[in-house]
């Protein structure tokens, strides 16, 4: 079955790698059919005529629960900024590790090997 404009917009890669940070922050907040349609459609990659079928309501009841969750988590981050706050950390913590990469320190140096192994794995994706 052809996808909506709407539905394709949904499942872009950009806007689903969006959608998936902002669930990981605010996901456990959505109401539990939000979250179950919302993991079908962007993390799963169903279409929503498959989640109608499977939740037996119309594929317009499956777009309109996806876009209140999407709405809701967007407004979540609208007032809580907490992805906004971490991607900022994330970049303090690749400047400081990068600092530390040019910094003049001997490679004996254990602390430093330490340290730098730590921001390393913050960095981790």
């Amino acid at each position: 079955m052809t996808e909506t404009k709407n539905e394709h917009s949904i499942h872009s890669i950009d806007e689903r790698l969006k959608l998936s940070i902002l669930y990981d922050f605010y996901g456990a907040l959505l109401k539990e059919n939000q979250r179950r349609m919302f993991e079908a459609s962007v993390l799963e990659d169903f279409n929503f005529s498959e989640i109608a079928q499977d939740e037996n309501i119309t594929r317009q009841g499956v777009y309109d629960t996806v876009k209140r969750a999407v709405k809701q988590l967007k407004r979540y981050e609208e007032k809580l900024g907490l992805v906004a706050k971490f991607e900022e950390q994330k970049k303090l913590v690749k400047k400081l590790r990068d600092e530390l990469e040019t910094a003049d320190v001997p490679d004996s140096d254990k602390k430093f090997r330490k340290i730098y192994r730590l921001l390393e794995k913050l960095l981790e994706e």
